[in-house]
């Protein structure tokens, strides 16, 4: 992962963060529609979903943040392909998380969602969702 990636996604995360919330809603509705068969994995009560939604806002933000740092973030983000594996979550899962963040990310950012943008998330979100894959497979 080369800098200009780490630097285009850590820039447009930031002008994603005041509508955080918003996206987060933005994503799970754009995931759900994608598969809808993924909402089982997700809590049905309401308050519990909003801690999930935090959960997710928060490890977003804590694996941008690590982009710098990609010898601290992997083994976290290892840590937490396993635990996805065990609640049910499924390779082929990733790709569809994939998709609804861009869109999430499309619709949050508009017009700064430049193809650049888009393919340094894109190659980013790649690289995290494999070595969560394979820390899952590995259990």
């Amino acid at each position: 992962m080369n800098s200009t990636t780490i630097q285009l996604v850590q820039a447009s995360f930031k002008k994603v963060l005041p509508i955080a919330d918003k996206a987060m809603v933005i994503f799970y509705e754009k995931l759900f529609e994608i598969n809808p068969s993924v909402q089982s994995l997700f809590p049905s009560d309401k308050a519990q979903m909003g801690q999930q939604r935090n959960k997710l806002r928060n490890m977003l933000a804590a694996a941008v943040a690590g982009l710098s740092n990609l010898q601290k973030l992997v083994p976290i983000l290892q840590g937490l392909g396993k635990r996805h594996a065990t609640y049910g979550v499924e390779p082929s899962h990733y790709d569809e998380v994939g998709s609804a963040l861009l869109s999430t990310l499309e619709a949050g950012l508009g017009d700064d969602f430049t193809p650049e943008v888009r393919q340094a998330w894109t190659d980013v979100y790649g690289v995290m969702a494999q070595t969560m894959i394979e820390a899952g497979e590995s259990e």
